[in-house]
């Protein structure tokens, strides 16, 4: 951009903040002071070709599809298809959630989402003592390779997108899809899907400066007042991805007080209905979280209310 065009873009945006966004404001304020990104980076009210000022558009913005990756991943993006839009399933067997999934195509759904079992998720086998009860609870076991052509038996993965909910282990099932491609006859690159394959998505909280204790595979609501109350915790955190919160976190407020604690700091997140918040707080949840809530926020939440508490 010439210096001139510099300038009057200046003088423009300059413009802009003391009469349309001036009014804009005085009318209805922002939600918030400052906004930023989950990384803790500052996000401007808006952005001009001044910001790029220094900047090389080949070097730092790019293309879509070529490294950085700035303008997306792919190299049409949206104009190609639109995201692929998939009921999250899986459960007991290979068999029951092969049945599920093709009655899910059957009635129209573009792609698949496979929800793997706890143990699968840590990496156990079905038969391992410490899987006992967990076994296709939440997902499906998945032990072996035929169990995964089980899963996508008679399902045409060159013209199925599937993807895969799955972190430690990711590589492993990975290596078993693509293994079942070729059993299929689909060559690699036919293949398309993503796996999640965040070995940190446990430890949000856990490298946050707070000792967390975090319970096991088959947890009642009375084992997790009993852990709470063993492991002497200030603040007892859960997570609902079924909907069944209404269910199992009376029972856990319950839990607390036949015991007589009431000083714990008990906060909730997952997929919960907005409706569902002034119920859980009556309970004594302390915060709800939503999703997409960022994981410092959460932490400075439980840091402040906690070190309130340890003042009085």
């Amino acid at each position: 951009m010439e210096p001139d065009q510099r300038e009057e873009m200046r003088q423009r945006l300059e413009n802009w903040q003391i009469t349309t966004l001036k009014k804009a404001l005085a009318r209805s304020k922002e939600r918030q002071k400052t906004f930023a990104t989950e990384s803790g980076i500052h996000v401007k009210r808006l952005y001009t070709p001044l910001d790029l000022t220094g900047k090389g558009y080949c070097s730092d913005l790019g293309f879509p599809g070529e490294f950085p990756y700035t303008r997306g991943v792919y190299p049409t993006m949206y104009r190609g298809r639109l995201w692929t839009m998939r009921q999250y399933a899986g459960f007991g067997t290979a068999e029951d959630t092969n049945k599920r999934f093709h009655y899910l195509l059957d009635h129209g759904m573009p792609g698949l989402s496979v929800a793997f079992d706890i143990p699968t998720q840590l990496g156990y086998d079905s038969d391992d003592p410490v899987a006992e009860g967990a076994v296709g609870r939440v997902g499906v076991a998945v032990d072996t390779l035929e169990d995964m052509e089980i899963i996508f038996d008679n399902i045409p993965l060159d013209k199925v997108s599937t993807s895969m909910t799955i972190n430690a282990p990711a590589t492993v099932l990975l290596a078993m899809y693509i293994a079942v491609g070729e059993k299929q006859g689909v060559p690699r690159e036919k293949l398309t899907g993503t796996t999640q394959n965040d070995i940190l998505v446990a430890r949000a909280l856990k490298d946050s400066g707070m000792e967390v204790v975090y319970t096991g595979l088959r947890q009642t609501p009375e084992q997790v007042a009993n852990t709470a109350v063993q492991e002497d915790v200030d603040a007892l955190g859960m997570s609902f991805l079924s909907g069944d919160h209404m269910v199992q976190i009376p029972k856990v407020m319950g839990c607390l007080k036949e015991k007589g604690i009431d000083d714990i700091l008990v906060v909730v997140g997952g997929i919960i209905l907005r409706r569902h918040i002034p119920a859980l707080l009556e309970m004594g949840v302390d915060k709800v979280f939503l999703p997409g809530t960022p994981p410092r926020e959460i932490v400075s939440y439980i840091k402040q209310k906690v070190t309130a508490k340890s003042k009085k």
